[in-house]
């Protein structure tokens, strides 16, 4: 096993670069996929090699409930660096798994409020609040996805802003950005390593929506228009943790993005780009902490097998 068990959990790093190149030079539909994957099979990796490691650091403890071999000097030389890593890995994998299970439970927690909010209300796509505060999301449901926009952002829209606000919102239900995003939080929570990869993962999901919306209503100069104008009214959303089609972040880059020219759709950079490289570097990555993780995972099940009384 030795060195490679510890390799899944520093590999995030090699997807810095593509988590800041990216936003700016891919198509953020692919910008997003890309992200998402790669820093879910990070994360696994990551996890599972803690796993690894607590499983050797718990063997060492007095009192174990697993097989007296587990711990020989035999079985403790075969596997480097176990006597403080093996034993740190247990809080370290407990503090991950309280973590994700905080973030699955505050997710389920708001969708269903949200939803417990619009029982009374028509069931319809559109969800309409008399609220002074302006907000709208998308609140997916299944089938009971809907969207959720309130009396104060209407106001503050012109009718084709409006349109543009509600194919934004289509846009995040029609490709189920609620996943990416769960997906990129769960990963930040296994390893703080990823957390530039969620964060550029929130900013393309919206990029990715805007561009839906441009191409739907057919000008991107409206929904620059309309995100700008809800920007500027007072912020306010009843449901912290949900991205906002104005929400406070980066909207000045996604106007700009908007009043430029549509980004091109290529599946993937070229390799003599400086995001190719960037790219190229994070597949890496992604491969060898996922060919580390299986190779520490089969070494250690031979020799625990090995080393279990039949």
């Amino acid at each position: 096993m030795g060195v490679f068990v510890f390799l899944p959990l520093v590999l995030p790093l090699t997807a810095w670069p593509i988590a800041r190149l990216a936003e700016h030079h891919l198509h953020p539909r692919l910008a997003t996929r890309l992200l998402t994957v790669m820093a879910g099979v990070m994360a696994a990796c990551s996890t599972l090699c803690l796993g690894l490691l607590m499983v050797v650091g718990t063997a060492q403890l007095p009192g174990n409930p697993l097989p007296d071999g587990w711990s020989d000097p035999e079985v403790r030389a075969a596997v480097p660096y176990d006597e403080v890593a093996g034993k740190a890995a247990i809080p370290a994998l407990l503090a991950v798994a309280v973590a994700c299970a905080g973030t699955l439970g505050r997710h389920r927690c708001r969708r269903r409020r949200a939803h417990r909010a619009l029982a009374g209300l028509p069931v319809t796509q559109v969800a309409v609040l008399p609220d002074d505060l302006p907000y709208a999301h998308a609140l997916p449901g299944g089938a009971r996805d809907r969207i959720v926009v309130s009396t104060a952002l209407l106001r503050a829209l012109r009718p084709a802003e409006r349109r543009a606000l509600f194919a934004h919102e289509r846009a995040h239900l029609a490709a189920r950005h609620h996943r990416f995003l769960l997906v990129a939080g769960l990963a930040a929570r296994a390893n703080p390593f990823l957390r530039p990869l969620r964060t550029t993962v929130s900013y393309t999901t919206e990029r990715w929506a805007d561009e839906e919306a441009a191409q739907a209503i057919g000008d991107r100069r409206t929904v620059a228009r309309a995100i700008g104008r809800a920007a500027l009214v007072p912020p306010g959303t009843p449901l912290p943790g949900v991205a906002g089609f104005a929400a406070s972040g980066p909207v000045p880059r996604r106007v700009a993005a908007l009043l430029g020219p549509a980004p091109a759709t290529r599946t993937w950079p070229s390799a003599f780009t400086a995001v190719g490289v960037a790219a190229w570097t994070a597949a890496a990555g992604t491969a060898a902490s996922a060919m580390s993780s299986a190779n520490s995972a089969v070494t250690l099940a031979f020799i625990l097998h090995a080393a279990t009384p039949l």
